[in-house]
């Protein structure tokens, strides 16, 4: 009398049916569904006998169930990853959502992706936008102002200053006279044209001039030694006039004793100067 060979839950003879083996235990299809089957985590139903079941760290899906949480691509034979809640991630979903997010289109920046990184921030190259006029920046030069960002062109229209002879803004250098700026090309001698910047010279009704230009085209000519009269530069700053004819203070003197007579009296006789006294000696 041959051994028999039933189920090991239902007592069902085996013999030319489909059974199941586990843990030692013999038993028919339908109590391996009902008593051993796992759970698919993601379903929630019986992995049953005739179907594929996978499983990872303890747990189990049914092969249908297996997709990527995020793009619900199947990932059996598929590199994955496991994140909160159970959930499996294939490779391009996680790398995705672990990249740093664009700070204009707030989209993932993918490996491979141009980018611009500026003070721990990142952009997609063609997100990285001027504020004023919406150009596409790129890995072009830039003025952070704020939270804006501005090409060279909306910054020099919007922002730089403006050369007080030219109008045209003022990007970079420059200097300042009488608190208007300058580009340091425009704030020239008037009459040689030569720069002015850090060098000596003097303003004659809004024109500028070096000291040499002042002295041949502007400056009066002394009646005494009959050389410029160079105000401001060096010796002889005071100026004596005297009807048309002006004088460097030293050189204003008695004709006939030359005594300085800066700030003094003195008589005028027959177009020359003297002092008080000399008219008398004459």
């Amino acid at each position: 009398m041959s051994e028999r060979f039933d189920c090991h839950y239902c007592r069902d003879p085996l013999q030319g049916k489909k059974y199941v083996q586990k843990e030692g235990r013999h038993c028919c299809v339908k109590c391996f569904d009902k008593f051993c089957a796992n759970t698919c985590i993601e379903c929630k139903k019986p992995i049953g006998a005739d179907s594929k079941e996978l499983h990872f760290k303890n747990r189990y899906w049914h092969d249908s169930c297996f997709r990527c949480f995020k793009c619900y691509t199947s990932l059996v034979n598929e590199p994955f990853m496991l994140r909160e809640n159970n959930k499996v991630w294939c490779s391009n979903c996680t790398a995705a959502e672990d990249a740093p997010r664009c700070k204009g289109c707030f989209k993932a920046i993918i490996a491979g992706d141009q980018n611009v990184e500026y003070k721990k921030m990142v952009w997609h190259k063609d997100c990285f936008t001027c504020s004023q006029c919406k150009q596409v920046i790129g890995s072009g030069s830039f003025f952070p102002k704020g939270d804006d960002f501005y090409c060279v062109s909306c910054h020099e229209h919007k922002f730089a200053k403006t050369c007080a002879k030219c109008k045209n803004p003022i990007t970079s250098g420059g200097l300042t006279y009488q608190e208007q700026p300058w580009h340091s090309e425009c704030f020239i001698c008037s009459n040689c044209k030569k720069q002015l910047g850090g060098k000596r010279f003097t303003a004659v009704e809004d024109q500028f001039y070096c000291v040499e230009c002042y002295k041949e085209c502007v400056a009066k000519k002394c009646a005494g030694c009959k050389n410029p009269i160079t105000a401001g530069f060096g010796r002889g700053t005071s100026v004596v006039n005297y009807e048309d004819e002006s004088w460097h203070d030293y050189c204003f003197k008695c004709t006939k004793c030359a005594r300085g007579l800066a700030n003094k009296r003195f008589v005028c006789h027959n177009g020359k100067i003297y002092c008080a006294e000399c008219p008398k000696r004459l």
